[in-house]
């Protein structure tokens, strides 16, 4: 088979142009890949999110818990009433952890796309609000009765599962947990984390 001499000038052409070289690391260092990990055989990972409408103030949250072979353990979702995204968050990382603690799981990474209170719990710090630093201390009561824990701060491509049980909760009446995934949605995002997917988010 013959090849197009006309086609592979063309493409030695695009590679040596510049402009082309630099809009690729352009992009390159204007990106970051964002990618779910799995925890270390023996610990189980908690990610938990928490959701706010802007329009009506109304609340939910949602986590999911997964062993270190990505295998679903459980999900929760429920809504919490009028409040802020804050305090959604930190409602959500409450809820899970007491969930972690009433299965037993006593090695477990907690993974949100919230930083600030990664940081609140990381380094200890006090917040301003009321009902927000009640919140913590609840938080700070819990964490201790973990054998061992990790918190990490992910890019919310990389929380997308907690996230969308979060956005389940403003539907439900009552609070709720699974312990099979609910729906074929959930499931493709399970298989892509498990099997390492990467998405690209922009600086």
């Amino acid at each position: 088979m013959m090849l197009n001499l006309s086609k592979i000038l063309g493409c030695q052409r695009l590679i040596k142009n510049p402009l082309v070289l630099l809009s690729a690391r352009n992009w390159h260092e204007n990106t970051i890949r964002v990618a779910w990990e799995k925890p270390h055989a023996g610990w189980t990972k908690l990610n938990f999110d928490g959701s706010c409408k802007c329009n009506t103030g109304r609340a939910s949250i949602g986590g999911v818990v997964r062993d270190h072979n990505a295998e679903f353990l459980l999900g929760y979702a429920e809504s919490i009433g009028q409040t802020t995204s804050t305090i959604a968050e930190m409602a959500a990382l409450r809820r899970g952890l007491e969930l972690v603690l009433d299965n037993g799981w006593s090695q477990v990474w907690l993974e949100g796309d919230f930083l600030t209170l990664v940081e609140i719990i990381k380094q200890g710090r006090r917040v301003g609000s009321v009902e927000a630093q009640k919140q913590v201390n609840h938080i700070k009561l819990l964490i201790p009765e973990l054998d061992k824990f990790l918190i990490t701060h992910i890019y919310r491509e990389g929380n997308r599962v907690a996230h969308t049980f979060a956005q389940m909760g403003h539907q439900l009446k009552h609070p709720q947990v699974w312990r099979c995934v609910p729906n074929e949605g959930l499931r493709n995002m399970l298989r892509e984390n498990a099997e390492g997917k990467i998405i690209y988010r922009k600086r």
